[in-house]
């Protein structure tokens, strides 16, 4: 058994901005530091948990690269108490876990299938996983309201975040 975290391991977690006044929001990079991956090579299992309060704002995104400068601590830190209270309402739902049904080898990769269970509710979810470089990398796109997650609005929904938000994992490729 393969165990990964955030101390081998990301997990990022992409924001898209939406609406009107799309022009003054920021889509966001944000990280989870505290996750857990187990993969189990003989019986080809994969369990993973996160805890969604651990997640910070790395930095907003402007044309899909980092823009480290634009956000001060101030405006992190009003994001992530919207995040935790607001929009997953982290003392309710604690933890995101996933359990993998079916995982096969495709090309220099993997086709995952599994049960994502978040916010109270489970859903059938698939990915590919692919090398890149010495780490396996694996990106999913979650569609918020197919969990109950209502995504973040203000200024009568002129300004908001696209209900489909971007996992990215990376996990140290073993040789």
């Amino acid at each position: 058994m393969v165990r990964y975290d955030a101390y081998n391991s990301e997990c990022l977690v992409f924001t898209f901005k939406d609406g009107l006044l799309s022009r003054i929001a920021h889509d966001l990079k944000m990280q989870v530091e505290r996750f857990s991956i187990e993969v189990d090579d003989s019986t080809r299992q994969i369990k993973a948990t996160f805890d969604p309060s651990s997640i910070q704002v790395v930095c907003a995104m402007v044309d899909g690269r980092d823009d480290p400068s634009t956000l001060s601590k101030g405006d992190k830190k009003k994001i992530y108490d919207s995040i935790i209270k607001d929009v997953l309402r982290t003392r309710k739902h604690p933890e995101i876990r996933f359990d993998s049904t079916n995982v096969v080898e495709r090309g220099e990769g993997f086709a995952v299938e599994g049960t994502l269970q978040m916010y109270g509710k489970s859903r059938s979810i698939q990915t590919s996983v692919r090398a890149q470089g010495g780490r396996w990398l694996a990106e999913i796109n979650i569609h918020q309201p197919d969990y109950g997650i209502k995504p973040y609005k203000a200024a009568l929904g002129a300004l908001k975040v696209k209900p489909d938000v971007q996992v990215r994992l990376s996990v140290p490729r073993e040789s």
